[in-house]
Parts: structure tokens; sequence; C-alpha cells
């Protein structure tokens, strides 16, 4: 299979309401889709979960697009590919992991597609369908009555698992609401790297809580600090932004810092490091759980095959696509009984639905 031509659809979608984390505050959806047709006569599809601005990781959807023009896609040229071969030929060009998973997506749809199997079968999947959690924002008005109307709404709609977004100011206090309304149900809150060595025991409150885990509390690079927590809190600590490879999760679970493991396909270069790191995780006895981006319909296919893998034991952040999106540019991803379809059609088993993907396209970039 070759590579044949490349168009990268940048598309903006309307949140239902806005998403507010420790880092910012999202009211659409910024994202860059990529279209690549081979020499087999079919077209993949790869999503890039990189950011409009570079808040979440230094990558972001401008640069993402440009690296991927000038310094990823002509490695990918003139060789008969197969999905396998991507990481290795993307790997000499440092960093820029949303970007290569983009380009790796896209080469592994189609590469499937051609052949028939669906991408959950060639990850290894063992479920037809995944348990569904959902992540909830720092209410924008900062009120607790919207936070409790928000996840009872969730709970209603079955999702079998809660996370709170935290930061510091909006953490004891809302946890402590929710557990309290919501004594049985799984629950979880994420920092986003807000808080510092010096909050350790601020945050070792949160244990009367009885958290599944308390997700990315300190910045990426303090890995001391994330072991003197895990040290201190009854409640296991999970790293998002500080696991990048194989080899960084490996250490981090050895050295004591990290309990569980939230797997971003972009985040670590693409699907094939994630297996990789599941496989690790697995293999170890370490928890792993899929994170979301606020994918489309094409990464929440993804990341679904991915969840079922058997090392996938927490529900994840696959929430349905009306949790973000009013339409999606798929069909949408629909929750039944707390879970969610794996895809069984070829490669992904969806693709962009064309006039939904022309009235959400901001600009679209021909690469080759």
């Amino acid at each position: 299979m070759r590579i044949e031509e490349v168009v990268v659809h940048r598309c903006a979608l309307p949140l239902v309401r806005p998403f507010r984390t420790s880092f910012m505050v999202e009211t659409h959806k910024d994202v860059l889709l990529v279209e690549i047709r081979t020499s087999d006569g079919v077209t993949g599809w790869g999503e890039c979960v990189a950011m409009g601005a570079p808040l979440y990781s230094h990558e972001y959807n401008d640069g993402a697009l440009e690296v991927m023009r000038e310094f990823l896609l002509p490695r990918l040229l003139g060789v008969d590919l197969e999905p396998e071969d991507v990481p290795a030929l993307l790997g000499p060009v440092r960093g820029h992991p949303m970007a290569k998973g983009a380009l790796e997506l896209g080469v592994v749809d189609a590469a499937l597609r051609a052949r028939g199997v669906s991408f959950a079968s060639y990850l290894g999947s063992v479920r037809d369908e995944v348990d569904c959690g959902v992540s909830v924002g720092i209410p924008a008005d900062d009120s607790m009555g919207t936070l409790v109307a928000e996840v009872q709404g969730y709970v209603d709609q079955g999702y079998q698992r809660i996370k709170l977004k935290i930061e510091p100011g909006w953490d004891i206090e809302p946890t402590r609401e929710i557990r309290r309304l919501h004594p049985r149900i799984p629950l979880q809150v994420d920092a986003n790297q807000a808080y510092s060595r010096a909050d350790i025991d601020h945050l070792a409150a949160l244990d009367e809580f009885d958290l599944l885990l308390i997700e990315q509390p300190l910045h990426e690079d303090d890995v001391l600090g994330h072991k003197l927590l895990a040290d201190r809190m009854a409640t296991p600590v999970c790293l998002d932004e500080s696991v990048l490879s194989v080899d960084n999760a490996e250490s981090l679970i050895d050295y004591g810092a990290c309990e569980v493991v939230n797997i971003k396909a972009g985040r670590v270069g693409g699907y094939l490091t994630a297996k990789a790191i599941h496989d690790l995780c697995l293999g170890r006895g370490v928890p792993v759980w899929c994170g979301g981006m606020l994918e489309t319909g094409i990464g929440r296919a993804a990341n679904i095959a991915l969840a079922s893998l058997p090392g996938f034991t927490l529900p994840g952040d696959t929430s349905g696509s009306d949790r973000f999106f009013t339409r999606d540019i798929t069909e949408p991803f629909v929750l039944d009984g707390g879970r969610i379809a794996v895809p069984s059609g070829p490669g992904l088993g969806v693709e962009p639905i064309p006039e939904v993907l022309s009235e959400l396209t901001v600009s679209s970039h021909r690469l080759l």
C-alpha cells in the first residue's frame, strides 16, 4: 500500500456546553481530520487531538499541520507501507506525538479497510462493548448547583463512572458533595497538573471519598513529587500527561510514581504505542483506562476499540457523542445501558458524513 493523496480538514464543532479544566475553557472543538487515499483505492481517516493553543501540551493544530506537511508525511511517501512500519519511519522526528498519531491512524485505517479487518480485532479486542465514564468540567459559574445537576444528568443516562475536574479552590467540597449524593458510583478526580508538592497534605484529604484514583495532580515533570504523593495518599495516583512512551511508563511505575495509567493514543504518538503501553501494564498488573480529548467520531471509534483490550479494567472517557456535540462528524456513538458497542466494520468502522464534514470544515489543506 502506498499513499497517493493526503488532505487535512480543519473543523470546528460547537460543544453542547463549555468544558472547563484547570488550564482552559473550551467552547468548541478545533480539530484536524486527516484523509489518506492509497494505491489500494481506499481512504483512511485519522484525527489529531491537539488543541488550538499549546495549553494541554506543547502541540497545537497550526504546528501539527506544519510538521505533518514538512517533516512527517515525506517520510511515508514512495514506500510500500504496512501499519507497523509507521512508528519507525516517523521516529527520527523528535516529539510531535499527536501529529504522528493522526497520520498513523489514517494509515492503519486505510490498510485495515483494504483487508476487511476491524481496528478492534487488529488491536486484540476481547469485548463487544465497553463500559463508559464521563468527564465533568468545572462549572463556568463556579456553582455547586450547576455541578450537581450536570452529574445527576449523567448518572440518569447510565454512565458507570464520574470524573470531576478539580483545581485549587475547587476540589474538596465539590468531591464531598458528589460523593454524598452518589455514595456508590465509581468516582475519580483530575487536576491536569494544577497542584504542587506543597499541596500534598491538602490532596490527601481526598482519601475520605473512596475515589478510584486522582489523575495527574502535579506537573508532568515532577516524578519525585508524584512518588511522594503516592506514598502519602491511600487513593491511587494515576498519570496522564507524564506518560509519553513505553519506557517512560515503565520507569514511572517502577519508581512508584504511577499506580494507574491513563492511556491517550495521541499523547504517546499513536495507537500502536498505546497498545504497547497497555501490554506492559497488563503484564505488571497495573490498571489502565482510556482517556479522551473531546474526539469526534473518528477518534472516538479508535478509543472505543482500544478500550476493548483486556487490560482496560476501569471505565474510560469513552462517552457518547452527545456528551460534547449536538452533531458529530460521523454517525453518533450512543450510550446503551452505560456501554457503547465496539465498531466491528472494516478499519475504524466509521467515516465522516460528507455533508456534515463539509458544513463543519473551516479550511482544507492538500498535503499531497
